[in-house]
């Protein structure tokens, strides 16, 4: 690298040695994968900490290591509830009656493709454009907008819903999943 140019532009180059530490600390590609993610997302906003003419690859590997370390020391706070019981016997169920019940909606959602659940989330709950999500996605725009009208008529079909009928969802973005309305 020389020392005009961005270290941005010489990031990609480092990935695979990441991901490789990054699964030797997680054992897990998930969490390794998460793990890189949030790295690059911390170094790309700290990169004006970075002194040009030093190693990059030592700055992000010291980025990686101490996030690892950052979500292992919260991991040992938290409790695990993986069936979620503990949540379920402290949660308060809405004060009103609904036509689509949490419950119901979760279980359609999980027999969605993995594809649809994708889509369906980045678009409607999370509110991304349709171009960014084929980005995202690595795929066309109107693939996106396909899997998305696909989604959602077999979300619809599996909740046993029609068009006309009126949705008293528990929430925003559970409602634009199902509606395509945008989350708030």
């Amino acid at each position: 690298m020389t020392d005009s140019a961005d270290p941005r532009e010489e990031l990609i180059e480092h990935l695979p040695a990441m991901r490789a530490f990054a699964m030797s600390l997680t054992r897990n590609s998930a969490a390794a994968d998460d793990l890189v993610q949030d790295t690059i997302v911390k170094a790309w906003g700290k990169f004006d900490h970075f002194q040009t003419g030093t190693n990059l690859r030592a700055w992000l590997f010291t980025i990686l290591r101490n996030t690892y370390y950052s979500l292992y020391r919260k991991r040992r706070r938290e409790v695990e509830d993986p069936d979620g019981e503990m949540a379920g016997a402290i949660s308060e169920k809405p004060a009103h009656d609904g036509h689509l019940v949490m419950n119901d909606f979760r279980e359609a959602f999980a027999q969605l493709t993995d594809e649809q659940r994708e889509v369906l989330i980045l678009v409607g709950a999370e509110g991304f454009s349709y171009e960014d999500a084929a980005e995202m996605c690595g795929c066309a725009v109107g693939t996106i907008k396909s899997r998305t009208n696909r989604a959602r008529k077999r979300l619809a079909e599996l909740m046993h819903l029609d068009e006309d009928d009126s949705l008293d969802m528990t929430d925003a973005a559970t409602l634009a999943v199902v509606q395509g309305n945008p989350a708030a």
